[in-house]
């Protein structure tokens, strides 16, 4: 989480930011609502909990026949982590961070409230609703952390562990989540909770992963090759790409080799082997995912950093 930085109030960028947040609160607000929470889904994080203590109060309070309402909870929840977290660990957590959890537990409850059939969910075929619901939560987290802003929850116990213990804190992210999914287990004794709930937990990941990071269909090369003169000429001329020269040694030869690295399209590397196995059959060619490029000829930094 980034310290706190002065913004400019009213910039263009300023709009775009808040707006993503926005947005982004409510599309996590609608995924929660129409599919998660009504199968009982306990994906980690305040909201994790917050759906469990919903449950465990239904006809507890009367003002609340339902249960405590998730949004409410989960915003009593984030409000004392948040206020602990800037204590502890300092000013990490900003304006947007506490904006970006109020909308989204506002949204929450402000949703079901609206709903006409209450907290039925909209399909009923669980997996169906944990495809859905991690893909619209995972797209709006991705919303609010490309605004700078961060989910608070469980990340704020993840980094207080941390701080204390020296653990990574991307295992503790996941240990913690893990413990919020177990009480689901505990709460409703139903071992396909924490089956579909850690079903969730990576789905929103990726979406999350995609959102940030975009569809990045390129593939990063290395090509090792006699012939390299020929293929950089046809990465140069004919596929317009470019490409960097690496120094290599054969482990069993001793020969000095010319190691070509360059990233081109999915449709660009059937076109490359084709030609290098026409020229040189026995090379050697790594094809490797990217998630993400930046730079000439692909995406622009500082467009991104601005955008």
């Amino acid at each position: 989480m980034a310290f706190l930085q002065k913004e400019k109030l009213f910039t263009l960028r300023w709009f775009k930011e808040y707006s993503f947040i926005t947005i982004g609160a409510f599309i996590l607000a609608m995924g929660f609502v129409y599919f998660i929470s009504p199968h009982k889904i306990v994906p980690g994080g305040v909201y994790g909990i917050a759906i469990v203590v919903h449950y465990l109060t239904e006809g507890v309070f009367e003002f609340w026949p339902d249960g405590i309402p998730i949004g409410l909870f989960g915003l009593v929840l984030n409000i004392p982590l948040t206020i602990a977290g800037i204590k502890i660990l300092g000013p990490r957590f900003g304006v947007k961070t506490v904006v970006g959890f109020v909308l989204s537990s506002v949204f929450m409850d402000l949703i079901t409230y609206l709903r006409v059939d209450g907290s039925a969910p909209l399909v009923e075929d669980v997996l169906l609703s944990c495809v859905f619901g991690g893909v619209l939560i995972g797209f709006g987290l991705g919303l609010i952390f490309k605004s700078r802003a961060t989910s608070g929850g469980s990340d704020i116990i993840a980094m207080i562990i941390a701080k204390y213990t020296g653990l990574q804190l991307g295992q503790l992210l996941i240990y913690v989540d893990s413990v919020i999914v177990l009480l689901g287990l505990a709460a409703f004794g139903d071992w396909q909770i924490p089956l579909y709930s850690w079903l969730v937990i990576y789905i929103t990941g990726r979406a999350i992963d995609i959102t940030i990071e975009g569809s990045n269909y390129n593939k990063a090369l290395l090509i090792i090759s006699n012939k390299h003169e020929e293929i950089k000429h046809k990465i140069l001329v004919d596929l317009e790409r470019g490409g960097t020269y690496f120094k290599g040694t054969g482990m069993y030869s001793g020969e000095e080799k010319e190691i070509i690295y360059t990233v081109v399209s999915r449709r660009e590397v059937a076109i490359l082997e084709q030609y290098i196995s026409q020229i040189d059959p026995d090379a050697f060619i790594t094809v490797m995912d990217t998630s993400e490029i930046l730079g000439e000829g692909f995406q622009n930094l500082k467009m991104k950093i601005d955008s």
